[in-house]
C-alpha cells in the first residue's frame, strides 16, 4: 500500500476508534443520547468491544501496510456501520448524532476507497 494511501486509512481507523469509544462510553454512562443497550441480535456493549478491538489491531497492522492489516481496517468499517451505517437517517436521535453519523460515514468510505483500491494495485503488482 502506497504511503499516502496507508496515512489516509490510518487517520479513517483512528476516527473510528475515537467514535466507536465514546459512543461505548456513552452507553456505559447513560448519556443522552446513548445507543441501546441492545440490538438485535446482540448486546451492544460487548459488540462495541470486539469493534475497538478489530480497530485497534487494524490501527496496529496498518503501519505496514500489509494485507492483513487492510482486511482488518475493512472489517473494522463494517463493524462500524452497525453503529453509523445509513439506517441512521431515520433514527429519531439523529438530530442530536449526525455529527458522529456523518464523520463516520466519511471514515467508512476512505477506508472502503482506500483499502479496496490497494488490494487492487498489491493484485497487479503480484503479477
Amino acid at each position: 500500500m502506497a504511503q499516502s494511501s496507508r496515512s489516509g486509512v490510518q487517520a479513517a481507523v483512528l476516527v473510528l476508534l475515537v467514535l466507536t469509544a465514546v459512543m461505548l462510553l456513552a452507553l456505559l454512562t447513560r448519556t443522552a443520547p446513548h445507543p441501546p443497550l441492545e440490538v438485535a441480535p446482540f448486546a451492544l456493549a460487548p459488540f462495541l468491544g470486539a469493534s475497538l478491538a478489530i480497530g485497534a489491531v487494524a490501527f496496529q497492522l496498518g503501519h505496514d501496510g500489509t494485507r492483513i492489516g487492510s482486511a482488518f481496517a475493512l472489517l473494522f468499517a463494517l463493524t462500524a456501520l452497525v453503529s453509523f451505517g445509513p439506517q441512521k437517517y431515520v433514527d429519531p436521535a439523529f438530530s442530536r448524532i449526525w455529527p458522529a453519523v456523518i464523520t463516520a460515514q466519511g471514515a467508512i468510505i476512505i477506508i472502503v476507497v482506500l483499502g479496496i483500491k490497494a488490494l487492487i494495485e498489491e493484485k497487479a503488482s503480484d503479477r
